[in-house]
């Protein structure tokens, strides 16, 4: 073959090969390629492998559509009450319109800062200091929405904006602290003096309880004491009608009236003894005869006892007939 076909023959192969890289676009997942066609927007490359023409069309912007974090710079805010406090955020959004974002902003991520801080110093600039700590979630969605708004013609999507930081001064830090410490102690003064009040109550009740339960067992100890001696009394007279049974019963034996003579003169003499012991004197009765009168007596009251069918029970004044 002449050398003037190799050389024509390997022009067309390298031209072949530069039209085939040149005309074949591969978009990666989650992409979206502008293409102009002589300097004129002409399609939106997705995904996947695409076709384009060499030499007349020009891929001129590359957008991702994956969600975009953007570092808010911090700014100085005043609030409603003139406070300066430094805000810090983050804000995320995602293209939704590649073609808008190309032509729609020359930069619109640095068109969605601007608004960014812009909106945040409008939304902070109605709230009081206090405020600001409580009401995070109302400034962040305040902040979303004034965004999403403008920025539908720059084909992106705010998807939303969060607060990092909120910086008072320290002259304000000093005095919050100072404010949180003082309501701290409060706090624990009235834990402490609910405590004592609780203590106090605690212990009336114990004491009340403890008097109670004092006068409970006193009040049984008085029934068991009184019942006590109500047995034992009842133990004395069963006892003592017993005995007198006996005696009843020993009298009417053969003998027994001899038996109480004899016993109630030596009880007699035996008074009589204890009355000169006890007062260094020797007592002779002037009658002599007065003691046979008197266990004369004490026989016929026996007597009258032993003729009863049982114990009799004393009556009247308790003296004996004569």
């Amino acid at each position: 073959m002449p050398v003037g076909n190799l050389a024509v023959a390997a022009i067309v192969l390298v031209l072949a090969v530069v039209f085939v890289t040149r005309a074949l676009r591969i978009v990666p997942h989650q992409h979206a390629w502008i293409v102009e066609r002589l300097g004129k927007y002409d399609q939106t490359l997705g995904p996947g492998l695409n076709f384009v023409i060499p030499f007349v069309d020009r891929v001129a912007y590359k957008h991702s559509l994956k969600e975009i974090p953007l570092d808010v710079p911090s700014q100085v805010c005043i609030t409603k009450d003139n406070t300066q406090l430094t805000v810090d955020g983050v804000l995320y959004f995602q293209v939704t319109d590649p073609m808008r974002a190309s032509y729609g902003s020359s930069n619109y991520i640095s068109a969605i800062t601007q608004l960014a801080q812009t909106t945040l110093r409008s939304v902070v600039g109605r709230l009081e200091l206090d405020k600001t700590f409580e009401e995070r979630d109302f400034i962040n969605s305040s902040v979303v929405a004034s965004l999403d708004e403008a920025a539908l013609n720059w084909g992106v999507k705010v998807l939303r904006y969060e607060i990092k930081d909120l910086t008072p001064p320290n002259e304000i830090l000093r005095s919050m602290q100072a404010q949180i410490t003082a309501e701290r102690e409060k706090r624990a003064r009235i834990a402490e003096s609910e405590g004592r009040k609780q203590e106090q109550i605690n212990l009336a009740t114990g004491e009340r309880e403890s008097f109670i339960q004092r006068s409970e067992g006193e009040r049984q100890a008085e029934v068991n004491r009184a019942m006590g001696e109500a047995a034992a009394i009842q133990a004395v007279a069963d006892a003592t009608a017993r005995a007198i049974e006996r005696i009843a019963g020993a009298i009417r034996q053969p003998g027994g009236i001899e038996a109480v003579n004899l016993q109630v003169a030596e009880k007699y003499v035996d008074a009589l003894g204890k009355m000169a012991k006890e007062n260094n004197t020797m007592i002779v009765p002037t009658n002599l005869a007065d003691v046979a009168t008197l266990v004369a007596t004490a026989t016929s009251v026996v007597r009258r006892q032993a003729d009863l069918p049982g114990p009799a029970a004393p009556t009247g004044s308790g003296r004996a007939p004569a």
